[in-house]
């Protein structure tokens, strides 16, 4: 998969995403305003049931209060007295919660205004007909009834109170209607959330499987890129080893092949060296004679003059300088030798105290660092598995330049410290010494190549050297210096070294 249908991927997952949430959220908030609506609308319909049923309780109460005060009137039994007062004692209650309840609506509070003042007129004059039966007046009582059929007070008592049921039962039609739409809107918007979060999760199931597929394959791929990058690794390897083994039997021979003409050189050095006497005997008997002085004895030293001294003199220099090339070019044979020797030695892990190794170092530099008036300072470091003779010659390579590369006149000082980090030994070798300029830091680590004063004895072998067996041992190695300030050589070496992961590769 390309990193652009990557990205797409990932842009429609944040779109689904985002979709998703926006859905729920506004089924969430359209829920919550729907049930609270249709809440609402149930509390009203509730609302006009009540008041119906309260404007019913009233009729009922005034019927029985006519109908007790009838039949007191008619027996003057004291048990239509007391249904008549019952009655009579619930009407105003009623008629407060009615009131109560019909208070938001103006229609009904004009309808509340007849009935108020209906009832009024009814409880006086049912009042009134209860005094006269008291009084013993019966006759007065029923015409007083007669005239309040005359009224006809209940009928618009009645009328009052049936106008406010139509009312209730229009409002009722109306809020039922609502209620009903919004629950209907309530059930069809989490109907539609619904649908939709679940075509939500069917394309993200979708788009799901399509990733882990792709996922999948990316991982095949890279299962057979790895399978082929490792035959390939393995062949390169297989190839740098060999070519690495070539190069060192090629140095190898080469090196031992220059031995012979150079000892050839050698020789045929001495062997002028020793001539050279007879040579310029010669010629100062030749000169004595011909200046007409006497022969040159048949042995020892004869005093040249002029021409044939200087002469003399020259070739002794032209020996002198062939020697010292040679002796050079035989040391350098040497460390070839001793590099292609030590490329073909395969390293041993082994358990190695550190520091102990390192101040059994110390002590055989003991006598160079008296007298470069230096002083070495070993803090504690840490135990490693690695090959003893390979350490040994990466810090004593190390420890000797530093002590060898000091300042003159200034007291040296060589510090090597070390510390673990993530299954790595890291060393510092420290020192006060001349320093190394910095675009010379690459060039110390070439072979034949050094930097600075050449004015010690060396051959640019030692830290290409260090930094090839720090290599083979699986580390890295890297300086900070800057001129006249000194130099810190870090060496980073794996804590347990397993052989097999580096022999076979050299």
């Amino acid at each position: 998969m390309t990193a652009e249908a990557q990205r797409r991927r990932a842009l429609w997952h944040v779109l689904l995403v985002t979709a998703g949430l926006l859905v729920l959220t506004g089924i969430s908030a359209g829920s919550v305003y729907l049930v609270n609506k249709a809440r609402d609308d149930n509390k009203r319909v509730i609302h006009t049931i009540e008041v119906e049923n309260q404007l019913n309780t009233l009729l009922l109460e005034i019927r029985r209060a006519e109908s007790g005060a009838r039949g007191f009137l008619l027996t003057q039994g004291e048990t239509f007295k007391t249904d008549h007062e019952k009655a009579v004692a619930a009407i105003p209650p009623v008629l407060d919660r009615v009131t109560r309840l019909t208070s938001d609506n103006p229609v009904q509070r004009d309808s509340m205004e007849k009935l108020h003042t209906a009832i009024d007129t009814r409880l006086g004059q049912f009042a009134q007909e209860m005094d006269f039966i008291r009084q013993g007046q019966p006759d007065r009582a029923t015409a007083l009834v007669r005239e309040a059929a005359a009224v006809d007070t209940t009928s618009a008592i009645r009328r009052a109170a049936g106008a406010m049921i139509q009312e209730e039962e229009r409002l009722f039609r109306l809020r039922s209607t609502n209620a009903d739409r919004s629950q209907t809107f309530a059930a069809s918007m989490t109907a539609i959330g619904s649908a939709l979060v679940v075509l939500l999760a069917l394309i993200s199931t979708w788009l799901v499987r399509r990733s882990a597929q792709a996922r999948d394959e990316a991982e095949t791929r890279l299962r057979d890129a790895n399978l082929n990058l490792e035959a390939i690794v393995d062949e390169r390897t297989a190839d740098l080893r060999e070519a690495n083994n070539e190069i060192q039997r090629f140095a190898y021979i080469v090196s031992h092949d220059l031995r012979s003409p150079l000892v050839n050189i050698m020789g045929f050095t001495s062997e002028l060296e020793e001539l050279s006497g007879d040579i310029f005997r010669r010629i100062g008997g030749l000169t004595q004679a011909a200046t007409g002085g006497p022969p040159p004895p048949a042995a020892g030293e004869i005093a040249l003059e002029g021409p044939d001294k200087q002469l003399s003199t020259d070739f002794s220099e032209a020996l002198g300088f062939i020697k010292s090339s040679i002796a050079k070019m035989d040391r350098l044979i040497s460390a070839i030798l001793n590099l292609t020797r030590e490329g073909r030695r395969e390293f041993e892990p082994v358990k190695i105290d550190t520091r102990e190794l390192i101040e059994a170092i110390v002590s055989t530099l003991a006598h160079q660092a008296s007298e470069a008036q230096a002083e070495i300072h070993v803090e504690p470091l840490p135990n490693i598995v690695s090959d003893r003779l390979a350490l040994e010659q990466i810090f004593s390579n190390l420890i000797d330049n530093g002590i060898k590369y000091l300042k003159n006149g200034v007291p040296g000082e060589i510090g090597i410290r070390g510390r673990t980090k993530l299954g790595y030994a890291i060393f510092e070798i420290s020192d006060n010494g001349r320093g190394i300029d910095p675009k010379d830091h690459q060039r110390i680590f070439d072979l034949f190549r050094r930097a600075g004063t050449q004015d010690k004895p060396g051959q640019g072998i030692g830290l290409a050297h260090v930094r090839a067996l720090v290599r083979r041992l699986g580390g890295t190695m890297s300086v900070s210096s800057e001129l006249n300030t000194g130099s810190t050589f870090t060496i980073t070496l794996p804590i347990n070294w397993n052989a097999s992961n580096r022999n076979s590769d050299q």
